[in-house]
């Protein structure tokens, strides 16, 4: 039988639903202070769109968690060939902001790449606990990153780099967990570093050698060795061309996160307003519709990728304890699940899952005090975007189907 309520419902842990409702219902408050000073009709703003799209998120988690686990499992594939057409068929269309990301149907549109994020962890699951790989080589990863730089490149292209971040992330965390080794997976990361670093004489010298010290320590083939650290190196010197390549605001977005002074009033600006509206908050806050740089206009981007800045200064920093005290409890019990799960496929899905979460809070938050570049990445459950809810609230219902018996 397709549904099995009594069973599941029966199995279901009420304290990640309930954590999760928590968050929206804080996102859904600070959505309601932020709209009351809008201009424009009240049912049409930020607050109004997150609350409607809270129906079809729950129909989404419902369909999700009440779906033989079979079905999930063996679909993978299929589900995985939609979401690359998904995320392509966007071109096909006319672009929206200067970008290519959306799928208007009857005057609702919904970005594909959302949920092209956790599809993907699917795929990359099946394939990994399908094939009975030797994880302790370094061709054993070529194949699941191609899997995911397929979508990426896309959503990267569209442009969305954001997402193109989170949709790579995962394939780190699963390797691992599936038994890959640490230097292999060192080795795929070394050549970011490599030209992260190149920036600055200094990190980039210390960051030699540290390449030098792992590599010796490794004790890979003298010709490996020595070819994987002057490749890395040479890249280091390709920063030029790299940074050439880069578009303008995105180049803009890196100089200022070191140096804000360089442009106060135009990269900078977010970023600066961001930390100012946070800072005046204080422990407690000024009250619920009382920030004045959320209501004056001051901090852009207020609803969606600067909503933890509105929550900072109205409800203080107590309440983005309390918030990430949520976000922490959750991913710690999907990582539980995914030790206590018998079945190598849903271990996977369930660390991956988890890496897409902790990657949004991680990036939005650090974005918001100025730690890392704006990326225009939202929160979980609390930044106002539909396609995102909808997308979350699958990935709930996901976990909750296959968590088995480590559900509590």
């Amino acid at each position: 039988m397709f549904f099995n309520a009594n069973n599941k419902i029966s199995e279901l842990s009420y304290k990640i639903p309930a954590i999760v409702i928590i968050l929206t219902a804080i996102g859904l408050f600070s959505l309601y202070s932020v709209s009351q000073h809008q201009g424009g009709d009240f049912f049409h703003s930020a607050f109004s769109k997150q609350l409607i799209f809270v129906i079809p998120s729950i129909i989404g988690f419902l369909l999700i968690f009440f779906i033989p686990r079979h079905i999930i499992h063996n679909y993978s594939y299929v589900l995985y060939v939609f979401a690359v057409i998904g995320v392509a068929i966007p071109y096909l269309g006319s672009h929206i902001a200067g970008t290519y990301r959306w799928i208007n149907i009857g005057g609702i549109g919904f970005q594909p790449s959302e949920f092209a994020k956790w599809i993907l962890i699917l795929a990359l699951a099946r394939y990994l606990s399908d094939h009975n790989i030797e994880m302790r080589r370094i061709t054993s990863v070529v194949i699941p990153f191609g899997i995911a730089l397929i979508p990426t490149a896309i959503v990267l292209k569209q442009p969305d780099l954001g997402s193109a971040v989170i949709m790579i992330v995962p394939v780190m965390t699963m390797l691992y967990w599936a038994g890959s080794r640490p230097f292999h997976l060192f080795i795929l990361v070394a050549p970011l570093l490599s030209v992260l670093t190149a920036f600055h004489t200094i990190p980039f010298t210390i960051w030699a050698f540290i390449l030098a010290i792992v590599i010796f320590f490794s004790r890979p083939r003298l010709l490996f060795g020595v070819s994987l650290f002057f490749t890395n190196i040479f890249l280091g010197l390709l920063w030029p061309v790299i940074w050439n390549s880069l578009r303008s605001y995105q180049q803009n977005r890196i100089l200022t996160l070191f140096k804000p002074d360089l442009d106060p009033l135009g990269a900078a600006y977010q970023i600066i307003q961001s930390k100012t509206a946070i800072g005046s908050g204080g422990f407690i806050g000024k009250g619920w519709g009382m920030g004045t740089q959320t209501h004056l206009k001051f901090l852009p981007v207020q609803e969606s990728d600067f909503i933890l800045s509105v929550i900072g200064e109205e409800l203080g920093f107590i309440s983005i304890m309390v918030i990430f005290l949520c976000f922490a409890y959750i991913i710690l019990k999907i990582l539980k699940m995914a030790y206590d799960s018998n079945d190598r496929y849903f271990s996977l899905v369930l660390v991956g899952v988890s890496t897409i979460l902790l990657s949004h809070v991680f990036v939005n938050s650090a974005m918001t005090v100025g730690l890392i570049p704006v990326k225009g990445l939202p929160l979980p459950f609390i930044s106002a975007g539909g396609s995102f809810l909808v997308s979350c609230y699958m990935m709930i219902g996901l976990i909750l189907n296959i968590g088995d018996t480590s559900r509590s």
